[in-house]
């Protein structure tokens, strides 16, 4: 009888990790013409998809003035360009305004993650 407690508390532990794991990821806000949407297409782009960032929040880059995804729940109007949204199961959990350069472009990024309890793990 404990050992069938302690199956059916170890399934419902993992089921409930599943579950607030959650669909991350990160939304970069872009546009053409903006030359600091290009500044983090070169120093960033081809580093992101390979870092432990990457793999935890997978980018999807959507365009300021299309339609906006109805899969994403935005905290607020978009007026800049880049701008980097932290979405979590659909909803913006935190968001950066513009590309700050790359060395504090990652600093805030592991801060978005953290403060979000995204696991890193991979």
């Amino acid at each position: 009888m404990f050992l069938r407690s302690l199956i059916v508390s170890f399934a419902l532990l993992a089921l409930s990790l599943v579950q607030a794991s959650g669909q991350v990821r990160l939304v970069m806000v872009e546009e053409h013409g903006c030359i600091w949407c290009a500044r983090w297409n070169d120093e960033i782009s081809h580093i992101y998809p390979k870092s432990e960032e990457g793999r935890a929040a997978p980018l999807q880059r959507i365009d300021i003035h299309a339609e906006r995804p109805d899969d994403i729940k935005f905290a607020r109007s978009l007026h800049f360009t880049p701008t980097f949204v932290l979405v979590v199961d659909g909803q913006e959990v935190s968001r950066i305004e513009g590309y700050p350069g790359e060395d504090f472009f990652w600093g805030l990024l592991g801060k978005m993650l953290r403060d979000a309890d995204v696991d890193m793990s991979g």
